[in-house]
Protein backbone atom coordinates (compact mmCIF):
# COMPACT_ATOMS: atom_id res chain seq x y z
CA UNK A 1 0.00 0.00 0.00
CA UNK A 2 1.35 3.42 -0.94
CA UNK A 3 0.83 6.28 1.48
CA UNK A 4 1.82 8.97 -1.00
CA UNK A 5 0.90 12.47 0.14
CA UNK A 6 0.60 11.52 3.81
CA UNK A 7 4.26 11.25 4.76
CA UNK A 8 7.63 12.64 3.69
CA UNK A 9 10.67 10.39 4.05
CA UNK A 10 13.00 11.53 6.83
CA UNK A 11 16.03 10.72 4.71
CA UNK A 12 15.29 12.27 1.31
CA UNK A 13 11.88 13.94 1.61
CA UNK A 14 10.31 11.54 -0.88
CA UNK A 15 6.57 10.88 -0.74
CA UNK A 16 6.28 7.52 -2.50
CA UNK A 17 6.80 5.40 0.61
CA UNK A 18 5.26 1.93 0.77
CA UNK A 19 3.79 0.16 3.79
CA UNK A 20 5.75 -2.78 5.20
CA UNK A 21 3.94 -3.51 8.49
CA UNK A 22 1.05 -1.83 10.31
CA UNK A 23 0.75 -2.65 14.03
CA UNK A 24 -2.16 -0.27 14.62
CA UNK A 25 -2.47 2.05 17.62
CA UNK A 26 0.15 1.17 20.24
CA UNK A 27 1.13 2.61 23.64
CA UNK A 28 4.53 4.22 24.15
CA UNK A 29 6.87 1.30 24.78
CA UNK A 30 8.83 2.90 27.63
CA UNK A 31 5.92 4.74 29.26
CA UNK A 32 5.58 2.66 32.42
CA UNK A 33 2.50 3.29 34.55
CA UNK A 34 2.46 4.05 38.27
CA UNK A 35 -0.91 2.41 38.92
CA UNK A 36 -3.96 1.00 37.18
CA UNK A 37 -5.85 4.30 37.51
CA UNK A 38 -3.31 6.05 35.28
CA UNK A 39 -4.03 3.49 32.55
CA UNK A 40 -7.36 5.17 31.83
CA UNK A 41 -5.61 8.05 30.03
CA UNK A 42 -2.80 6.05 28.49
CA UNK A 43 -2.04 7.51 25.05
CA UNK A 44 -1.74 5.36 21.93
CA UNK A 45 -0.24 6.30 18.60
CA UNK A 46 -0.23 4.67 15.15
CA UNK A 47 2.75 2.38 14.54
CA UNK A 48 3.26 1.78 10.83
CA UNK A 49 6.53 0.78 9.15
CA UNK A 50 7.22 2.01 5.61
CA UNK A 51 9.97 1.76 2.98
CA UNK A 52 11.26 4.63 0.84
CA UNK A 53 12.27 3.38 -2.64
CA UNK A 54 14.20 6.59 -3.33
CA UNK A 55 16.79 6.34 -0.53
CA UNK A 56 16.11 2.81 0.86
CA UNK A 57 15.30 4.12 4.35
CA UNK A 58 12.87 2.08 6.44
CA UNK A 59 10.99 4.14 9.02
CA UNK A 60 7.76 4.58 10.96
CA UNK A 61 5.24 7.23 9.99
CA UNK A 62 4.31 8.75 13.36
CA UNK A 63 6.67 11.13 15.16
CA UNK A 64 5.85 11.42 18.85
CA UNK A 65 7.35 14.63 20.33
CA UNK A 66 10.82 13.72 21.68
CA UNK A 67 10.17 15.47 25.00
CA UNK A 68 7.31 13.02 25.60
CA UNK A 69 9.64 10.08 25.06
CA UNK A 70 13.00 10.95 26.56
CA UNK A 71 12.78 13.59 29.27
CA UNK A 72 12.19 11.13 32.12
CA UNK A 73 13.61 7.91 30.71
CA UNK A 74 13.40 4.50 32.43
CA UNK A 75 16.24 2.78 30.55
CA UNK A 76 19.66 2.66 32.23
CA UNK A 77 22.32 0.88 30.18
CA UNK A 78 24.37 -0.16 33.22
CA UNK A 79 21.70 -2.67 34.30
CA UNK A 80 22.71 -4.80 31.28
CA UNK A 81 26.11 -6.41 31.92
CA UNK A 82 26.31 -7.27 28.23
CA UNK A 83 26.08 -3.60 27.28
CA UNK A 84 28.75 -2.52 29.76
CA UNK A 85 31.16 -5.20 28.54
CA UNK A 86 30.37 -4.41 24.90
CA UNK A 87 31.30 -0.80 25.59
CA UNK A 88 34.49 -1.70 27.45
CA UNK A 89 35.82 -3.85 24.62
CA UNK A 90 35.17 -1.11 22.06
CA UNK A 91 36.82 1.55 24.23
CA UNK A 92 39.93 -0.56 24.77
CA UNK A 93 40.25 -1.02 21.03
CA UNK A 94 39.79 2.65 20.17
CA UNK A 95 42.17 3.91 22.87
CA UNK A 96 44.91 1.85 21.24
CA UNK A 97 43.87 2.38 17.62
CA UNK A 98 43.47 6.17 17.90
CA UNK A 99 46.30 6.63 20.44
CA UNK A 100 43.98 8.43 22.82
CA UNK A 101 45.27 10.10 25.93
CA UNK A 102 44.90 13.16 28.12
CA UNK A 103 45.09 15.57 25.15
CA UNK A 104 42.18 14.07 23.19
CA UNK A 105 38.44 14.33 23.80
CA UNK A 106 35.72 11.70 23.43
CA UNK A 107 32.11 12.86 23.09
CA UNK A 108 29.17 10.49 23.31
CA UNK A 109 25.71 11.40 22.06
CA UNK A 110 22.90 9.80 24.08
CA UNK A 111 25.48 8.88 26.71
CA UNK A 112 22.86 7.49 29.10
CA UNK A 113 24.23 6.79 32.60
CA UNK A 114 27.91 6.88 31.62
CA UNK A 115 28.14 3.14 30.93
CA UNK A 116 30.57 3.72 28.00
CA UNK A 117 32.40 6.94 28.88
CA UNK A 118 33.44 5.57 32.28
CA UNK A 119 35.84 3.21 30.49
CA UNK A 120 37.62 6.12 28.76
CA UNK A 121 37.89 7.94 32.07
CA UNK A 122 39.62 4.93 33.62
CA UNK A 123 42.20 5.18 30.82
CA UNK A 124 42.77 8.88 31.49
CA UNK A 125 40.92 10.16 28.40
CA UNK A 126 38.75 13.29 28.85
CA UNK A 127 35.08 12.74 28.03
CA UNK A 128 31.83 14.62 27.60
CA UNK A 129 28.36 13.09 27.37
CA UNK A 130 25.23 14.58 25.82
CA UNK A 131 21.85 13.16 26.82
CA UNK A 132 18.33 14.66 26.87
CA UNK A 133 17.00 12.59 29.79
CA UNK A 134 17.46 14.69 32.94
CA UNK A 135 17.08 11.74 35.31
CA UNK A 136 19.65 9.63 33.43
CA UNK A 137 22.09 12.50 32.96
CA UNK A 138 21.96 13.13 36.71
CA UNK A 139 23.06 9.55 37.39
CA UNK A 140 25.98 9.94 34.99
CA UNK A 141 27.05 13.21 36.59
CA UNK A 142 26.85 11.63 40.05
CA UNK A 143 29.32 9.03 38.75
CA UNK A 144 31.68 11.79 37.71
CA UNK A 145 30.92 11.61 33.98
CA UNK A 146 30.49 15.20 32.66
CA UNK A 147 27.13 15.28 30.88
CA UNK A 148 25.31 18.03 29.02
CA UNK A 149 21.53 17.59 29.24
CA UNK A 150 20.23 18.41 25.76
CA UNK A 151 18.71 17.02 22.59
CA UNK A 152 21.74 17.00 20.30
CA UNK A 153 21.35 18.72 16.94
CA UNK A 154 23.20 21.21 14.74
CA UNK A 155 22.32 24.14 17.01
CA UNK A 156 23.67 22.39 20.12
CA UNK A 157 26.77 21.35 18.17
CA UNK A 158 27.44 24.97 17.19
CA UNK A 159 27.10 26.03 20.83
CA UNK A 160 29.55 23.34 21.91
CA UNK A 161 31.99 24.19 19.12
CA UNK A 162 31.85 27.86 20.13
CA UNK A 163 32.82 26.74 23.64
CA UNK A 164 35.91 25.03 22.21
CA UNK A 165 34.59 21.47 22.11
CA UNK A 166 36.10 19.39 19.30
CA UNK A 167 35.78 15.62 19.37
CA UNK A 168 38.60 13.32 18.35
CA UNK A 169 36.22 10.39 18.78
CA UNK A 170 32.44 10.57 18.86
CA UNK A 171 30.05 7.80 19.81
CA UNK A 172 26.38 7.49 18.94
CA UNK A 173 25.21 4.07 20.10
CA UNK A 174 21.57 3.15 19.52
CA UNK A 175 20.49 6.77 19.16
CA UNK A 176 20.37 7.58 15.44
CA UNK A 177 17.20 5.51 15.08
CA UNK A 178 15.57 7.62 17.82
CA UNK A 179 16.22 11.02 16.27
CA UNK A 180 13.30 13.06 14.93
CA UNK A 181 15.60 15.71 13.41
CA UNK A 182 17.75 13.22 11.53
CA UNK A 183 19.56 15.78 9.38
CA UNK A 184 20.16 18.14 12.29
CA UNK A 185 21.72 15.32 14.29
CA UNK A 186 24.06 14.22 11.49
CA UNK A 187 25.01 17.80 10.69
CA UNK A 188 25.85 18.19 14.37
CA UNK A 189 28.29 15.29 14.12
CA UNK A 190 29.91 16.98 11.12
CA UNK A 191 30.26 20.27 13.00
CA UNK A 192 31.73 18.80 16.19
CA UNK A 193 34.07 16.17 14.74
CA UNK A 194 37.77 17.08 14.52
CA UNK A 195 39.21 17.15 10.96
CA UNK A 196 40.79 13.71 11.25
CA UNK A 197 38.51 12.41 13.96
CA UNK A 198 36.11 9.49 13.75
CA UNK A 199 32.49 9.02 14.75
CA UNK A 200 31.37 5.52 15.69
CA UNK A 201 27.65 4.95 15.16
CA UNK A 202 25.83 1.76 16.17
CA UNK A 203 22.25 1.02 15.15
CA UNK A 204 20.06 -2.07 14.79
CA UNK A 205 20.52 -3.52 11.30
CA UNK A 206 17.33 -3.62 9.26
CA UNK A 207 18.48 -6.76 7.45
CA UNK A 208 18.68 -8.70 10.71
CA UNK A 209 15.31 -7.30 11.76
CA UNK A 210 13.62 -8.53 8.59
CA UNK A 211 15.42 -11.87 8.31
CA UNK A 212 14.99 -12.65 12.02
CA UNK A 213 11.36 -11.55 12.35
CA UNK A 214 12.50 -9.03 14.97
CA UNK A 215 9.38 -6.90 14.69
CA UNK A 216 9.59 -6.01 18.39
CA UNK A 217 12.42 -3.64 17.49
CA UNK A 218 9.65 -1.42 16.12
CA UNK A 219 8.31 1.15 18.57
CA UNK A 220 7.73 4.88 18.60
CA UNK A 221 11.22 5.74 19.84
CA UNK A 222 12.74 3.92 16.86
CA UNK A 223 11.85 6.20 13.98
CA UNK A 224 14.30 4.71 11.45
CA UNK A 225 15.72 1.26 10.63
CA UNK A 226 18.97 1.38 8.72
CA UNK A 227 20.84 -0.46 6.03
CA UNK A 228 24.34 0.66 5.05
CA UNK A 229 22.91 1.85 1.75
CA UNK A 230 20.54 4.21 3.54
CA UNK A 231 23.20 5.37 6.01
CA UNK A 232 25.76 6.14 3.32
CA UNK A 233 23.26 8.34 1.47
CA UNK A 234 22.27 10.14 4.67
CA UNK A 235 25.83 10.86 5.80
CA UNK A 236 26.97 12.00 2.35
CA UNK A 237 24.42 14.84 2.49
CA UNK A 238 26.39 16.27 5.43
CA UNK A 239 29.99 15.93 4.30
CA UNK A 240 30.58 12.63 6.08
CA UNK A 241 31.82 9.38 4.55
CA UNK A 242 31.76 5.80 5.81
CA UNK A 243 35.31 4.75 6.71
CA UNK A 244 34.54 1.24 8.00
CA UNK A 245 31.62 -1.02 8.92
CA UNK A 246 31.10 -4.10 11.08
CA UNK A 247 28.14 -6.38 11.64
CA UNK A 248 27.53 -7.08 15.35
CA UNK A 249 25.41 -9.69 17.08
CA UNK A 250 24.26 -7.34 19.85
CA UNK A 251 20.57 -6.36 20.01
CA UNK A 252 19.65 -9.12 17.61
CA UNK A 253 21.98 -7.74 14.95
CA UNK A 254 23.48 -4.27 14.60
CA UNK A 255 25.74 -2.24 12.34
CA UNK A 256 28.77 -0.41 13.69
CA UNK A 257 29.64 2.32 11.19
CA UNK A 258 32.80 4.40 11.54
CA UNK A 259 32.51 7.86 9.95
CA UNK A 260 35.06 10.39 8.84
CA UNK A 261 34.93 13.76 7.14
CA UNK A 262 34.56 13.30 3.39
CA UNK A 263 37.95 14.97 2.84
CA UNK A 264 39.72 12.86 5.49
CA UNK A 265 42.95 11.07 4.65
CA UNK A 266 41.76 7.84 6.27
CA UNK A 267 40.21 6.31 3.17
CA UNK A 268 37.45 3.69 2.81
CA UNK A 269 37.96 0.16 4.11
CA UNK A 270 37.14 -2.85 1.88
CA UNK A 271 34.38 -3.96 4.27
CA UNK A 272 32.31 -0.93 3.22
CA UNK A 273 32.40 -1.70 -0.48
CA UNK A 274 31.73 -5.38 0.20
CA UNK A 275 28.66 -4.81 2.38
CA UNK A 276 27.17 -2.25 0.00
CA UNK A 277 27.46 -4.75 -2.85
CA UNK A 278 25.99 -7.49 -0.65
CA UNK A 279 22.99 -5.32 0.25
CA UNK A 280 22.29 -4.46 -3.38
CA UNK A 281 22.49 -8.12 -4.35
CA UNK A 282 20.09 -9.06 -1.54
CA UNK A 283 17.64 -6.35 -2.59
CA UNK A 284 17.74 -4.01 0.40
CA UNK A 285 17.20 -1.10 -1.99
CA UNK A 286 13.94 -2.60 -3.30
CA UNK A 287 10.52 -2.97 -1.68
CA UNK A 288 10.25 -6.65 -2.60
CA UNK A 289 12.81 -7.55 0.08
CA UNK A 290 10.52 -6.11 2.77
CA UNK A 291 7.18 -7.04 1.24
CA UNK A 292 6.63 -10.34 3.08
CA UNK A 293 7.60 -9.10 6.54
CA UNK A 294 3.98 -8.72 7.66
CA UNK A 295 3.29 -12.37 6.75
CA UNK A 296 6.35 -13.49 8.71
CA UNK A 297 5.21 -11.55 11.79
CA UNK A 298 1.70 -13.01 11.52
CA UNK A 299 3.17 -16.52 11.42
CA UNK A 300 5.26 -15.77 14.51
CA UNK A 301 2.18 -14.54 16.35
CA UNK A 302 0.37 -17.79 15.59
CA UNK A 303 3.33 -19.88 16.79
CA UNK A 304 3.74 -18.02 20.08
CA UNK A 305 0.09 -17.51 21.03
CA UNK A 306 -0.75 -21.12 20.20
CA UNK A 307 2.00 -22.32 22.55
CA UNK A 308 0.92 -19.98 25.36
CA UNK A 309 -2.75 -20.95 24.98
CA UNK A 310 -1.86 -24.65 25.20
CA UNK A 311 0.21 -24.10 28.34
CA UNK A 312 -2.62 -22.19 30.01
CA UNK A 313 -5.08 -24.99 29.16
CA UNK A 314 -2.65 -27.38 30.85
CA UNK A 315 -2.85 -25.21 33.98
CA UNK A 316 0.68 -23.81 33.75
CA UNK A 317 1.68 -20.52 35.33
CA UNK A 318 3.53 -18.13 33.01
CA UNK A 319 5.53 -15.03 33.84
CA UNK A 320 7.70 -12.81 31.66
CA UNK A 321 11.19 -11.39 32.00
CA UNK A 322 12.22 -7.93 30.85
CA UNK A 323 9.97 -4.86 31.07
CA UNK A 324 11.59 -3.63 27.88
CA UNK A 325 10.42 -1.62 24.91
CA UNK A 326 10.74 -4.77 22.81
CA UNK A 327 8.51 -6.56 25.27
CA UNK A 328 5.88 -3.83 25.13
CA UNK A 329 5.67 -4.13 21.36
CA UNK A 330 5.45 -7.91 21.41
CA UNK A 331 2.82 -8.15 24.15
CA UNK A 332 0.59 -5.43 22.73
CA UNK A 333 0.90 -6.44 19.08
CA UNK A 334 0.16 -10.10 19.87
CA UNK A 335 -2.58 -9.39 22.42
CA UNK A 336 -0.80 -11.10 25.32
CA UNK A 337 -1.81 -9.70 28.70
CA UNK A 338 -3.07 -10.50 32.18
CA UNK A 339 -5.08 -13.49 30.97
CA UNK A 340 -1.76 -15.19 30.15
CA UNK A 341 1.09 -13.52 32.08
CA UNK A 342 1.12 -13.28 35.89
CA UNK A 343 3.90 -10.70 36.23
CA UNK A 344 7.04 -9.33 34.57
CA UNK A 345 10.41 -9.59 36.31
CA UNK A 346 13.07 -6.96 35.64
CA UNK A 347 16.47 -6.25 37.13
CA UNK A 348 16.04 -2.46 36.99
CA UNK A 349 14.84 -1.09 40.32
CA UNK A 350 13.65 1.98 38.39
CA UNK A 351 10.97 -0.18 36.75
CA UNK A 352 9.99 -2.36 39.69
CA UNK A 353 6.64 -1.49 41.24
CA UNK A 354 5.26 -0.06 37.99
CA UNK A 355 2.98 -1.52 35.31
CA UNK A 356 3.82 -2.37 31.72
CA UNK A 357 2.45 -0.14 28.93
CA UNK A 358 -0.83 -1.25 27.42
CA UNK A 359 -0.96 -4.65 29.12
CA UNK A 360 -0.65 -3.28 32.70
CA UNK A 361 1.30 -6.23 34.08
CA UNK A 362 3.02 -5.71 37.45
CA UNK A 363 6.80 -5.37 37.29
CA UNK A 364 8.71 -7.08 40.10
CA UNK A 365 12.28 -7.95 41.04
CA UNK A 366 13.88 -11.06 39.45
CA UNK A 367 13.86 -12.82 42.82
CA UNK A 368 10.14 -13.40 42.26
CA UNK A 369 10.99 -16.11 39.73
CA UNK A 370 12.38 -18.33 42.50
CA UNK A 371 9.90 -17.17 45.14
CA UNK A 372 6.83 -17.84 42.97
CA UNK A 373 8.39 -20.40 40.61
CA UNK A 374 6.17 -20.03 37.51
CA UNK A 375 6.35 -23.00 35.16
CA UNK A 376 7.44 -20.86 32.21
CA UNK A 377 8.90 -17.41 31.66
CA UNK A 378 8.45 -15.57 28.36
CA UNK A 379 11.81 -13.92 27.70
CA UNK A 380 10.93 -10.49 26.32
CA UNK A 381 14.56 -9.31 26.39
CA UNK A 382 15.63 -12.20 24.17
CA UNK A 383 18.53 -10.10 22.84
CA UNK A 384 20.21 -10.61 26.25
CA UNK A 385 19.24 -14.28 26.48
CA UNK A 386 22.66 -15.67 27.40
CA UNK A 387 23.14 -13.14 30.20
CA UNK A 388 19.66 -13.62 31.66
CA UNK A 389 19.72 -17.42 31.46
CA UNK A 390 22.98 -17.38 33.46
CA UNK A 391 21.56 -14.98 36.02
CA UNK A 392 18.45 -17.12 36.50
CA UNK A 393 20.23 -20.45 36.97
CA UNK A 394 18.52 -21.03 40.35
CA UNK A 395 15.07 -20.73 38.78
CA UNK A 396 16.05 -23.10 35.97
CA UNK A 397 17.62 -25.64 38.33
CA UNK A 398 14.26 -25.88 40.10
CA UNK A 399 12.56 -26.85 36.86
CA UNK A 400 11.64 -23.44 35.46
CA UNK A 401 11.75 -22.98 31.70
CA UNK A 402 12.18 -19.95 29.47
CA UNK A 403 10.28 -19.34 26.24
CA UNK A 404 12.47 -17.46 23.75
CA UNK A 405 10.10 -15.91 21.18
CA UNK A 406 12.41 -14.58 18.46
CA UNK A 407 13.52 -15.39 15.80
CA UNK A 408 11.79 -18.73 16.32
CA UNK A 409 9.74 -19.81 19.31
CA UNK A 410 11.75 -22.24 21.45
CA UNK A 411 11.63 -23.50 25.03
CA UNK A 412 14.87 -23.54 27.03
Amino acid sequence: MSITGLFHCRGCGGVDTRSVLDLGAMPLANRLLDDIESAANEPRFPLQLVFCPTCALVQIVETVPPKDLFYDYPYFSSFADTMVEHARVLVERLVTQERLGARQLVVELASNDGYLLQHYQRRGVPVLGVDPAANVAAVAQARGVPTRCAFFDAAVAREMAAEGVRADVMHANNVLAHVADLHGFVEGIHLLLAPEGIAVVEAPYVRDMIDGREFDTIYHEHLCYFSLLALQRLFAQHGLAVHDVERLAIHGGSLRVTLMHADSHRGVQPAVTALLAEERAAGLDRFEYFGRFAEAVAALRTELTTLLARLKVEGKHIAAYGASAKGATLLNAFGIGRETIDFVADRSDVKQGKLTPGTHLPIVAPEALVERQPDYVLLLTWNFADEILRQQSAYRERGGKFIVPIPDVRVV
